[in-house]
């Protein structure tokens, strides 16, 4: 691992954090050290770095604003990526935007709404990047990202790069094709509408008063948990279950929002396991519903 850090740094990649704890990179303030954190400082640094991680042999994960991500305690062997302070450049065409996969979706939601453009309203108050919106197909107020893209550039591990229209992404509920080939979301185009100003302006505020008022977005949290086994919705069978408020040291399912796993507190990632799994058994025992976590769970096995 010293021969490729050496070599990181040699080519100027951009940051290079060694054995860096990567609670510090994810919205639920937990998961253990990455050998190695490349925070590259342009997309040719990032071409760069997957090229020499290739070339040693040595596995790569990449992250964004790390929301939707449960990261072990023992943390990822290798290298992480973390490309949301450089894919973050926005075009605004007329009705048509592009924009970097590092960008907040937020931030994007409100700027395009200042702009009198309609089609992101549902994303006002969803964490993470523009890329793991795309990753996830992230949704809400019965729409998504499928209902507004048009093209995502996306790069392989092994350098290349494709550009897909919305057809071939396979995008259905919150998933899409780079859950199945580790794409990199780079930069997503979406079609826009052009609409009133003051209503679209009025529309996002909403949806984030509304994820204030119903989500907890005071504690560290990586926002919904499992996946809608619908036409169920699973907030509302683990809140009928008696869950709200259990939990398993430092993480507990949100009084708040039943889907949510807040770390109240020192949680780790086993804590969050341990209470996931219960989650799945205590559900399935009382209605016969599987659920299914939507949170990405990765890294050494604790």
């Amino acid at each position: 691992m010293d021969l490729i850090i050496e070599r990181f740094r040699k080519a100027n990649v951009g940051q290079v954090k060694v054995n860096e704890p990567l609670a510090n990179h994810t919205t639920w303030k937990i998961g253990g050290p990455a050998n190695v954190l490349i925070i590259p400082n342009s997309i040719e640094s990032l071409i760069t770095t997957l090229s020499l991680t290739k070339e040693s042999g040595v596995g790569v994960f990449i992250i964004g604003r790390g929301s939707n991500l449960l990261i072990s305690d023992k943390g990822i062997d290798g290298v992480v990526i973390k490309i949301s302070d450089v894919l973050d450049h926005l075009e605004i065409n007329g009705d048509e935007i592009r924009v970097g996969a590092g960008h907040s979706l937020i931030k994007l939601a409100t700027i395009v709404s200042k702009k009198g453009l309609s089609g992101l309203e549902f994303a006002g108050g969803i964490p993470g990047s523009v890329g793991g919106a795309v990753f996830m197909n992230a949704g809400a107020h019965r729409s998504d990202i499928s209902n507004i893209l048009t093209k995502a550039k996306i790069l392989y591990q092994d350098g290349t790069v494709k550009c897909y229209n919305n057809d071939e992404m396979d995008f259905s509920y919150r998933t899409s094709r780079l859950q199945k080939d580790h794409g990199i979301c780079l930069e997503a185009s979406f079609q826009l509408k052009s609409g009133n100003r003051e209503k679209i302006i009025a529309e996002i505020q909403k949806n984030k008063e509304y994820r204030k008022q119903t989500q907890p977005w005071d504690y560290p949290c990586c926002g919904s948990v499992f996946r809608n086994p619908l036409p169920h919705h699973a907030g509302k069978l683990i809140e009928d279950a008696g869950l709200k408020g259990y939990s398993i040291g430092g993480a507990q399912v949100s009084t708040m929002h039943a889907n949510f796993i807040v770390n109240i507190g020192g949680a780790t990632a086993t804590n969050v396991l341990e209470l996931i799994d219960y989650i799945k058994t205590v559900v399935y025992n009382k209605f016969q519903v599987k659920l299914d976590t939507e949170v990405e769970l990765v890294g050494n096995k604790n």
